[in-house]
């Protein structure tokens, strides 16, 4: 059986991938208690169920510390087991939770000054709680992402094949921010800008008269380079680790040119090594 796991922050996107899963025909549980988990995976398993995705997340009754312990055992037994952890910046779930005017999960636990929380202290008290889990899986900033784009990413994440180790190559815009989930952080902004190009300007890093242009710029070539060889340096390291996902965010300002050119080059240069996931947060969300 292929088992997802969505956790995550409150307001960060669980029921827009629980629902992109059920379209695609996975069989999915929402809020499922802890330490009813194994059982209820075993019951599944024996009547036939192939894939299947469970929300767990501090809603739930049961100890969140207790998960990778219990994804570890469902792993013994042969299940293909993933973990999608998504979060966003306490900023973007402040202004979701305002838009929507929904509570808060833990809006109704007391405080130590046996008060009602307020919003950034649910939130960040929920960040604590998540602790355990937040490194086990795949994890997606949804942080100023459309709901649609964050429906391609969760597919592109269940689709593709079993892999000890999944790269995910992501370009962003240094003006709207570092996405929250990367784990390595590389800056193009030095490199030619096609974005003073006027001919260039309207286009992207994936149109062939910006591709040219970059790839004629000896610093990109040079760039791009060190950024591979340091990635194939360190693998191993995070490989060792027992990690199965390394995000690897590249940044220029707005995130149309320059990083979109790089992360699909390094794409290709890794493509034939591991699974590689390759994400524009602009271009995606445009």
């Amino acid at each position: 059986m292929r088992l997802v796991l969505v956790s995550g922050m409150s307001g960060s996107g669980k029921s827009v991938a629980i629902r992109l899963l059920e379209d695609i025909g996975y069989y999915c549980i929402d809020n499922l208690p802890s330490q009813f988990l194994s059982d209820v995976c075993a019951f599944l398993a024996a009547h036939g169920y192939r894939d299947v995705a469970v929300s767990i997340d501090v809603r739930t009754q049961g100890p969140i510390a207790e998960l990778p312990g219990l994804l570890a055992v469902l792993r013994s037994f042969g299940h293909d087991v993933r973990v999608l952890f998504l979060t966003a910046s306490t900023a973007s779930l402040v202004k979701r939770f305002s838009e929507t005017r929904r509570r808060h999960p833990l809006s109704r636990d007391l405080n130590a000054q046996g008060r009602e929380p307020t919003l950034e202290e649910s939130i960040q008290t929920e960040r604590d709680r998540l602790t355990p889990i937040d490194a086990l899986g795949h994890v997606i900033d949804t942080s100023e992402l459309p709901s649609s784009t964050l429906r391609h990413w969760v597919r592109d994440f269940v689709d593709g094949p079993r892999s000890e180790l999944t790269l995910a190559f992501e370009s962003f815009a240094f003006k709207d921010g570092i996405p929250v989930a990367a784990d390595l952080v590389f800056d193009v902004r030095n490199l030619p800008n096609p974005y003073y190009d006027p001919r260039l300007r309207p286009l992207t890093g994936l149109d062939a008269p910006v591709i040219e242009m970059l790839a004629s710029a000896s610093p990109a070539g040079a760039m791009i380079d060190d950024i591979a060889g340091f990635i194939e340096r360190w693998l191993p390291g995070y490989t060792q680790d027992a990690r199965n996902y390394l995000t690897v965010a590249i940044g220029c300002t707005g995130g149309q040119h320059r990083a979109p050119y790089v992360v699909e080059r390094l794409a290709e240069r890794f493509g034939g090594k591991d699974r590689v996931l390759v994400r524009h947060r602009v271009l995606d969300r445009n």
